[in-house]
């Protein structure tokens, strides 16, 4: 026992000489980043003027990042110098330096250091800026650094001016409202709609652009700026620093005269002949003068034939066993639109002959437009796709419903309208050949990547990703309502559809699924209704 006392009390005194005599040399120097990121310098302000100094920029004394201001076109506020970085969190964040005529010397792409002890920061003619800053204290080290896009909703730059101000944007798939004539041009203020919100999109006068055409789609680039309402808060607007920050996607306006608004996959109890849809006509329809169909696609792991669909839409499939009367699994499966008539604005179904809403011994649907509905439990799809016993999936790979004009639909066929809930199963191969489900410009997917401008026609390829969640627990009756407004005078969504879902009963109503009903609140899911707008 002694001995191991004895012991320890040597390997203590031998590791105290030795950190006694550890030299300097031994540590590793560790020393503050001379940068402040300009997320953390924006955090600085809280409404009165800070002297900025290391004290209050955690050690730090400069900023860096790359500019994003360019004068060459005249479209910008003069005199200051803008710069974005990403350095903290990877949130990007703006500020803008006043530097009078000097700030002409710099342009998009130049990457920059700057002094900032000494200078003020403060809020002033509605942005946040860095003032006292001489030219000398602006060190450029490099030009031409490519910036990445920064797709940003409209909705989200109004909900959150200060976030972005100073930030460069894209406004994706932006449209004017009202509709530009051929006479139009960019000059002054106009509204821009991307799907999510209107937004101002703002041209002086004298910019080199200002006489321009007005495009009926595009992509806009541009720098966050805001402007003061009436009511004292912070209203933003979009400038273009040069003409090529519109890029022309369209110069066409598309009517889509049906739309999906709403479905049930999984009713309570059995769902054989019990499923349906709901479209929206955006126009007065007569189906035995102009017809349509409908198309729904089931691929569950036991979907035949099994692999990607070699033919699309049409791939259809399935098989029955002797003596039954529903099949297995299919592909696709399609409703022909060829009796009736719809009014504009008005809901119509297609699915199953028992027209009820939830299931068996639930309310009767009778009495709604039903464009098609048959017993497909005993009748196969209008030419293609097998009897079933559901054909909507009810969790796990993913399923999809798709409007055609015509009957007649191929490998080949675009939609009119298209709507996936979930993301597995075998959907797209790029090949070659490519196989896939063939989508089409919605408020959900571009048929051609709307930054890179490279196409991508089918689900799942490029950026079509975009899908409907699965509901659960099964069984229950959840009915996928597709709140948003489709604005027919322009040609497109301008509130973007969004998933809501209503718990039916046995007794619910029609007015459950066609009401137009609130915007979410904390306790209760919801979105805008779907309507038209014209």
């Amino acid at each position: 026992m002694k001995k191991t006392i004895l012991y320890i009390t040597a390997l203590l005194v031998i590791g105290a000489v030795w950190m006694g005599c550890k030299r300097e040399s031994d540590y590793i120097p560790i020393t503050v980043s001379p940068y402040i990121s300009l997320y953390d310098l924006r955090e600085l302000y809280s409404g009165t003027d800070v002297t900025l100094a290391k004290e209050n920029m955690y050690g730090c004394d400069k900023i860096t990042g790359v500019v994003i201001s360019d004068y060459a076109q005249g479209n910008l506020p003069p005199g200051f110098l803008i710069l974005q970085d990403r350095r903290r969190l990877s949130q990007l964040r703006g500020i803008a330096i006043p530097i009078g005529a000097d700030a002409t010397k710099f342009v998009s792409g130049d990457s920059v250091i700057v002094t900032v002890t000494g200078g003020t920061l403060t809020r002033a003619d509605n942005i946040l800026q860095i003032k006292n800053i001489p030219l000398s204290a602006i060190n450029k080290i490099a030009s031409g650094k490519a910036i990445a896009p920064n797709r940003v909703n409209s909705s989200a730059i109004l909900a959150d001016p200060l976030k972005y101000e100073s930030t460069l944007v894209t406004i994706v798939k932006g449209g004017f409202d009202p509709i530009p004539t051929p006479s139009d041009k960019f000059a002054g203020n106009k509204f821009v709609n991307d799907g999510f919100d209107n937004i101002t999109l703002h041209t002086e006068p004298g910019a080199a652009f200002a006489n321009n055409v007005l495009p009926v789609s595009a992509n806009f680039y541009g720098i966050v700026y805001n402007t003061t309402g009436a009511d004292g808060k912070l209203t933003p607007q979009i400038r273009m620093r040069k003409a090529d920050d519109s890029q022309l996607l369209s110069s066409t306006i598309s009517l889509t005269p049906i739309v999906i608004s709403g479905f049930i996959n999984d009713v309570s109890g059995g769902d054989g002949n019990y499923e349906y849809i709901q479209l929206l006509a955006t126009r007065d329809i007569d189906f035995a003068v102009t017809p349509f169909s409908v198309v729904v696609t089931n691929n569950a792991g036991g979907s035949t034939p099994g692999g990607f669909p070699a033919n699309g839409w049409a791939t259809g499939g399935g098989s029955v066993a002797v003596g039954s009367t529903a099949a297995t699994t299919f592909r696709t499966f399609k409703f022909n639109l060829t009796q009736g008539t719809a009014k504009k604005g008005t809901f119509f179904y297609v699915g199953g002959a028992a027209k009820m809403i939830n299931g068996s011994s639930s309310t009767s649907m009778a009495s709604s437009n039903w464009i098609r509905s048959f017993n497909y439990t005993t009748t196969d799809g209008d030419g293609f796709g097998i009897r079933n016993t559901g054909f909507f999936a009810n969790s796990g790979n993913a399923f999809g419903m798709a409007v055609f004009n015509g009957t007649a639909v191929t490998k080949d066929s675009e939609p009119i309208d298209v709507m996936f809930v979930s993301t597995g199963g075998n959907l797209f191969s790029a090949g070659p050949p490519a196989l896939g489900y063939k989508i089409t410009n919605t408020d959900f997917y571009d048929v051609v990547n709307p930054i890179t401008l490279q196409s991508q026609p089918y689900y799942r390829q490029g950026t079509n990703t975009t899908a409907l969640t699965y509901t659960t627990p099964s069984d229950q009756g959840f009915y996928y309502k597709l709140g948003g407004t489709y604005n027919t005078r322009l040609g497109r969504w301008v509130k973007a559809r969004t998933q809501s879902i209503i718990q039916l009963t046995k007794t619910s109503s029609i007015n459950e699924i066609e009401a137009e009903f609130p915007v979410a609140t904390a306790d209760k899911p919801g979105v805008a209704p779907t309507s038209l707008k014209d």
